[in-house]
């Protein structure tokens, strides 16, 4: 049985420094995706949480029995925007008027055949309102700058707004969607040890 560590593995993309921000080039992977509107805390939010993870838990236990293969299913990420993005981030209201894509990271051995048996297969276990809307596709961010940071959700406003200053300042433009990683359960982790990579592309 071959174990394979994705987050170690790309730990360029998934464990940066906390110190300084730095940049980084995102290569196409593939990924479970769920498009919605709103608060992060939102009942849509959650629902779209749900749905993924059973069905990246499905792919998982998929892999290890049909292809010998047995990997850690990885963290939930978030894609997030506003029509108008010089507000995004300035306070804690703005995130009412969010747009976002929830999504998780799904290795090489994952086709979109077995995806479409995952999501046959979880529809039998279980009613999950968010089903129908996970799609699998591959995603690319190319040039991006981010930082880990560390604490409550409601405090991450400066540390935004710290890495657009940095890709302005270094001549670059934003480009494409403010993109979290989260990294720990938050209903089991104390919101200032919660450890989030947040990342910006740029061009």
């Amino acid at each position: 049985m071959e174990k394979v560590d994705f987050k170690k593995e790309l730990k360029q993309l998934y464990k940066p420094s906390a110190k300084e921000i730095s940049v980084v080039e995102v290569p196409a992977m593939n990924f479970l995706l769920v498009d919605g509107e709103g608060a992060p805390g939102s009942a849509q939010y959650g629902e779209a949480v749900s749905a993924l993870f059973s069905i990246a838990y499905a792919l998982k236990f998929m892999v290890k029995k049909g292809k010998g293969v047995d990997y850690g299913v990885m963290p939930l990420e978030g894609l997030w925007w506003m029509d108008d993005m010089a507000k995004f981030g300035a306070d804690n209201e703005s995130k009412k008027k969010w747009k976002w894509t929830a999504l998780i990271m799904q290795p090489k051995y994952v086709t979109a055949e077995d995806f479409k048996a995952a999501v046959e297969q979880t529809k039998k276990k279980k009613d999950l309102p968010a089903l129908q809307k996970v799609r699998f596709e591959s995603f690319k961010e190319g040039p991006s700058a981010q930082i880990m940071y560390v604490g409550p959700f409601a405090d991450e406003g400066p540390t935004i707004q710290k890495i657009h200053a940095h890709i302005k300042a270094g001549g670059h433009q934003l480009s494409g969607k403010h993109h979290e990683i989260y990294l720990n359960d938050p209903s089991k982790t104390a919101p200032e040890k919660l450890k989030t990579v947040i990342r910006q592309p740029m061009s």
